[in-house]
């Protein structure tokens, strides 16, 4: 009798956890459910942050759920601390994990211009997780630069890798000016400033540099026109941020197109708009001539 009496108790404490867990996982939407275990102990969901990444985010419940805060692990260099009571739902859990996304686009969109703007050789494949990046510098030298995912604006750590003069000379500068590094200059002039050199770009972007086109006027390089000034005849100069757009756009062009939308905010000397093709947030320097 006391045999069964316990097998009652278990079947209905599983009854009610099962209860429990099909309910929240109809407040966060099945449509973000990857993946389940068969006693819905193990959970995956899909999330998409505010540049159109996707994350998984894993979650392992306890049996006694909501009582024991569930264990969490996602791709991304650090997790959040979960704030958790004997209330919380895994709803609570997804909101604090988006909010945790939004507080790495910093970190994520240093490491997208890095891969766009200079010669990557390792990771090729990087996942969210990754904070470093391995780059060509030229005469068989290589740099390593480790992003602090807290504050990517920051002077990265870096490791010289190479031997001969040529890396003494660019270790001996990194040194000397790492004072110079200032967080609201792109990251790229910063690096170039810190080594006294151009740095080599991808391979793929030398090779193709010429061929990218105006999203907006659909040509490569602006005409010859003496009210462009220092503008003639150059290529696009700002590409969109959201790395599943990428559209290249001469700043000019994007500016009088801003212009031309009534939703279009201005703040001193900068357009803040929607990307033309993929409608996510652009801001855009003024050009301080009139066309």
């Amino acid at each position: 009798m006391e045999c069964a009496a316990e097998r009652s108790r278990e079947l209905a404490q599983a009854s009610t956890f099962y209860r429990a867990v099909y309910s929240e996982i109809e407040e966060v939407g099945w449509e973000n459910l990857a993946r389940f275990s068969g006693d819905l102990t193990s959970l995956s969901f899909r999330i998409i942050d505010g540049k159109g990444r996707v994350h998984v985010m894993e979650i392992q419940l306890d049996k006694t759920h909501p009582k024991c805060p569930p264990s969490i692990s996602a791709d991304v260099p650090y997790l959040f601390n979960l704030k958790w009571s004997s209330k919380s739902r895994l709803k609570d859990v997804v909101r604090q994990f988006k909010k945790h996304l939004e507080n790495l686009q910093a970190f994520w969109s240093t490491l997208d211009d890095i891969d766009r703007s200079l010669w990557v050789v390792d990771p090729k494949q990087a996942s969210p997780a990754v904070s470093y990046r391995q780059i060509i510098i030229g005469n068989d030298c290589c740099i390593t630069l480790f992003i602090n995912s807290v504050d990517p604006r920051s002077l990265p750590e870096c490791r010289f890798i190479g031997s001969g003069p040529f890396v003494n000379t660019l270790r001996n500068r990194w040194r000397r000016n790492s004072k110079r590094w200032i967080k609201d200059k792109p990251f790229l002039e910063n690096l170039e400033c810190l080594l006294e050199t151009q740095l080599p770009m991808p391979p793929d972007v030398e090779k193709n540099d010429q061929q990218v086109e105006c999203g907006i006027c659909y040509a490569q390089s602006l005409p010859i026109d003496d009210e462009l000034r220092d503008k003639n005849g150059t290529g696009t100069d700002y590409t969109c941020d959201n790395t599943s757009c990428n559209k290249a756009f001469h700043s000019i062009c994007l500016v009088d197109w801003l212009r031309s939308i009534t939703t279009t905010r201005q703040s001193f000397d900068v357009l803040f708009g929607s990307c033309p093709y993929c409608s996510e947030p652009v801001a855009v320097k003024i050009n301080s001539f009139k066309r």
